[in-house]
């Protein structure tokens, strides 16, 4: 089969063709023959040599698949050949052909393009987890949310309109901001011309947000901490400001906060599944009901994942950036 691997580590020139075997399905898991995968920042930060893939996950990119199920590994029910699934993968989506865990896969329906479909698992197990799970959002409470426009931005916008949460972005534009409010955010900050925790302090009179969702760490952790109400909750998810961090612990203790963070990648396949079953049952019928749906931005080719990866880093999506067989 035709992959794109990393060649040497660096910029997206490093994503070239390679030919691979197609890889046999272990036990409890599907062959798919991938019709589109997702782009994430994680493919970026592992293509630059910042994140090797997890002990026993392909060296070929690629977090999140949909396509058709072309082969079944021991102990899989025969009734999921020729089904159209999405997954979330370790690795190996930016390929012809990939394995997925059989925990870690969805049906698609018919709400959904296969496009549409291959955009949602990595964006939606980590916003699921993080926002509802390690932050406990509850109903009628207010998050902050950094790269409002990004593939996991949008999708906390929407699931937490679904779910009743006020949702508060920070973008990098006035363009930006005017996607996210059509996207669902409650308002919209321009990082780069306000004050976020002024604004944010003005928004809600200055009580403050119950939840901020940080993609930024760095020096954004002492400033959110100033948006946070007593006993908030700071969930990080990415370090893309910098992996050092600078806090007041008196103003943690003495307000009650909770820092907290998660990655996805290298949790178990048994976490994952459980992860799976719980959308599953949860959001995916608002999904099936064509309540929820990513944000899309390109479907470009496999061939030309390089040029996903410049658009990607050149910060002008919004939503997903799709590749396609």
């Amino acid at each position: 089969m035709t992959a794109i691997d990393i060649e040497t580590p660096g910029g997206p020139e490093a994503l070239v063709p390679v030919t691979r075997d197609v890889p046999e399905p272990a036990v409890g898991e599907v062959l798919i023959k991938v019709a589109a995968a997702g782009v994430n920042r994680p493919d970026v930060i592992q293509r630059q040599g910042f994140y090797p893939p997890p002990p026993g996950a392909p060296s070929i990119p690629g977090l999140e698949i949909a396509g058709e199920v072309v082969a079944l590994g021991d102990g899989v029910s025969g009734d999921l050949m020729g089904q159209q699934l999405c997954a979330l993968v370790s690795g190996g989506g930016y390929a012809e052909y990939c394995v997925a865990p059989v925990p870690q896969c969805l049906p698609v329906p018919d709400a959904l393009s296969i496009e549409e479909a291959a955009a949602m698992p990595e964006t939606l197990f980590t916003v699921w987890h993080n926002l509802f799970e390690r932050a406990y959002a509850r109903e009628g409470e207010t998050a902050l949310v950094h790269g409002g426009t990004s593939g996991i931005g949008s999708m906390a916008i929407m699931l937490g309109k679904l779910f009743d949460l006020t949702v508060i972005v920070t973008c990098g534009s006035d363009e930006k901001c005017e996607e996210a409010l059509k996207i669902g955010a409650a308002h919209a900050i321009n990082y780069k011309t306000r004050d976020f925790v002024e604004e944010v302090k003005a928004l809600t009179d200055s009580k403050g947000v119950e939840i901020v969702l940080d993609m930024v760490a760095g020096d954004y952790v002492a400033r959110n901490m100033q948006c946070l109400k007593e006993d908030g909750r700071h969930v990080t998810i990415a370090v893309q400001g910098g992996l050092q961090a600078e806090i007041n612990m008196a103003q943690l203790m003495s307000r009650r906060l909770t820092l907290t963070g998660s990655t996805l990648r290298a949790r178990s396949g048994e976490f994952k599944g459980l992860l799976a079953d719980e959308i599953h049952r949860i959001v995916w019928p608002l999904v099936e009901e064509g309540k929820l749906k990513p944000v899309m931005d390109q479907s470009i080719p496999l061939a030309e994942a390089s040029s996903a990866h410049a658009r990607m880093e050149a910060g002008d999506h919004i939503g997903k950036i799709i590749l396609t067989a």
